[in-house]
């Protein structure tokens, strides 16, 4: 469902951001791009309200995997109030992270899938969200001899590039990194 009144939850996300600054004692600036305009140029997402984060406190923001820029996409959503299905209506990005992270899981597609194609055995990939997983799905739709399921669950579900036609091959799941607050 898309959102109703873009220029409002515009105003809302602003809004939020402007008190992120002011309380919060983050330095961003920011812009938001709402409606056709906040289309991914890769066809990849399709988000109505796009927000582009820039200042002193983007490597704040990027650092450990973009887990401050994710959450704070999840909070933009939750004061949007959108079902959890629709969180991909709303994309936050910081310093070109998430567009650097694509080309990334892109390429990290076509090398797994090559891998596979050449010994005939599946490839785990560690556990990522549910947005990176689409992505490398994605990625390996355009790639021949080969398809992607994910498996696991929560934050422990990954993706497996199979040789094509044979996902009922055994796969062990991968042991996730350990990352921040993790001990």
């Amino acid at each position: 469902m898309p959102i109703e009144d873009l220029q409002q939850a515009a105003q809302k996300i602003a809004g939020f951001l402007k008190n992120l600054n002011q309380l919060g004692g983050i330095r961003l600036k920011y812009r938001i791009t709402a409606g056709d305009g906040a289309r991914d140029p890769e066809g990849l997402e399709a988000p109505q309200i796009y927000v582009e984060l820039a200042g002193p406190d983007v490597p704040l923001v990027v650092q450990h995997n973009g887990e401050l820029l994710r959450a704070l996409e999840t909070i933009a959503a939750q004061i949007l109030r959108l079902d959890p299905r629709e969180h991909d209506l709303v994309s936050f990005d910081a310093g070109n992270f998430k567009a650097l992270r694509a080309q990334e899981l892109r390429l990290s597609a076509e090398t797994a899938a090559e891998k596979v194609r050449s010994t005939g055995a599946p490839y785990a990939f560690p556990p990522m969200n549910a947005r990176e997983r689409r992505l490398l799905h994605l990625a390996c739709r355009s790639l021949e001899g080969v398809e992607t399921a994910s498996s696991g669950e929560g934050q422990n579900r990954f993706l497996v590039i199979y040789p094509e036609g044979k996902t009922d091959l055994p796969v062990a799941a991968p042991v996730k990194p350990r990352g921040f607050g993790r001990r």
